[in-house]
């Protein structure tokens, strides 16, 4: 990591993207809502704004030989041959079996090898464990988990102070979450803009909620003792005695939104959060509200988010779930909140035709939809 006398971001390859206010939520929500637009950086995510930082420290490190090698489920791996393509090293990019062609068809416009090893994500990186072990100068790179990626990550939170009215500070910033490296870097980002005391809305969905479970298994948020919080069926509780924390390992990853699929948080990015002034407020939410959000945001904005990122919108588009979680958005005030979308490249056109299906299935059977937030159960009606 930079000193605190240098500019970690005087040669940052990523863009300064948009923060514009939406009047279409602003207006359902009546405070002011922001949107980061990370889904416009060159791999089409805030991914590339770590990994690109990283790649950059292993060219200043190891030299113009460097070889970069990465597993990866698809947004990683694109930060990581984006980045690899800017600065003219080679990058070797291992995937599982099951990522859509289109993604590998990217991944070798930007100059990288791609290599298909095992059915899982963790198969796939064992295989660049072993790569690396075998080359000297193979270097690799972290999906989420390292200090360099949320140095380059809370590049956005400086942009955000420097692009919101001046003298307003959020009441809340949102961010999808899976391993935490978003959220990591947006703390810290926050803490070094002098935010530490704005709440951190983490969301994720259910079946694929590792942080969720990880915070439930420290004191924390949640309510009540922390021993009589038991690890759901297929959780498996590790303590991680470096950060002092327990980390939650899924046993099986349910949900649709594969970008959120880590099967375990950083331990550190958890330490983070329990620790943070303006503390966690930890969510998850159905993949089918999730969908809903997703068409509603096209909709609205005439842009395409994957659905993992459409987990940080989707409250939004429930005013009864967003005020619970943003109380201060409601006080005298005017509220002010900040949606990181944070981009993906897993989302089409045929994809935005199943949801539509799925969504209108689901509102058909009636009911409401459940929603977690640190420990509590909500619930809002699939039609709102």
């Amino acid at each position: 990591m930079s000193t605190a006398t240098e500019d970690p971001y005087r040669e940052k390859l990523w863009l300064e993207t948009p923060l514009i206010r939406s009047i279409h939520i602003s207006s359902l929500l009546q405070c002011d809502v922001y949107l980061k637009l990370d889904t416009l950086q060159p791999a089409q995510s805030f991914k590339y704004r770590g990994i690109s930082h990283f790649a950059q420290h292993a060219l200043r490190t190891h030299g113009p030989d460097v070889h970069l090698i990465i597993a990866s489920g698809g947004n990683a791996g694109l930060a990581a041959a984006c980045a690899a393509n800017v600065l003219n090293v080679r990058c070797t990019v291992f995937l599982p079996h099951g990522v859509n062609q289109s993604t590998i068809d990217f991944m070798r416009k930007e100059g990288a090898q791609v290599v298909i090893e095992g059915n899982y994500y963790l198969q796939a990186l064992q295989a660049a464990r072993k790569a690396v072990e075998a080359e000297s100068k193979a270097v690799m790179v972290p999906a989420y988990d390292d200090p360099i990626i949320w140095e380059g990550h809370a590049s956005m939170v400086h942009e955000i102070k420097r692009q919101l009215p001046e003298g307003i500070k959020p009441d809340a910033i949102f961010c999808s979450v899976g391993g935490a490296g978003l959220a990591a870097g947006i703390m810290d980002g926050c803490t070094a803009v002098g935010w530490d005391d704005v709440p951190l809305v983490a969301v994720e969905t259910h079946g694929s909620n590792c942080f969720y479970q990880s915070v439930s298994l420290n004191d924390g948020p949640f309510g009540g003792n922390v021993s009589s919080r038991q690890a759901p069926e297929g959780t498996r509780p590790e303590r991680c005695n470096e950060h002092n924390v327990t980390v939650a390992h899924l046993a099986n990853l349910t949900s649709k939104a594969t970008s959120l699929g880590a099967s375990s948080p950083s331990a550190a990015a958890v330490k983070k959060a329990l620790l943070r002034k303006g503390g966690i407020r930890s969510v998850c939410i159905p993949d089918e509200m999730a969908m809903q959000a997703v068409l509603n945001f096209a909709e609205d904005h005439k842009a395409l988010v994957e659905l993992a990122c459409a987990a940080t919108i989707a409250p939004a588009y429930k005013p009864t779930i967003f005020h619970k979680l943003v109380p201060e958005a409601r006080s005298n005030k005017r509220g002010n909140v900040v949606l990181v979308v944070c981009g993906g490249f897993k989302i089409s056109l045929d994809d935005l035709e199943d949801y539509k299906r799925i969504v209108a299935a689901d509102i058909a059977e009636a009911g409401d939809w459940e929603v977690a937030y640190n420990g509590e159960m909500l619930t809002v009606s699939k039609a709102e």
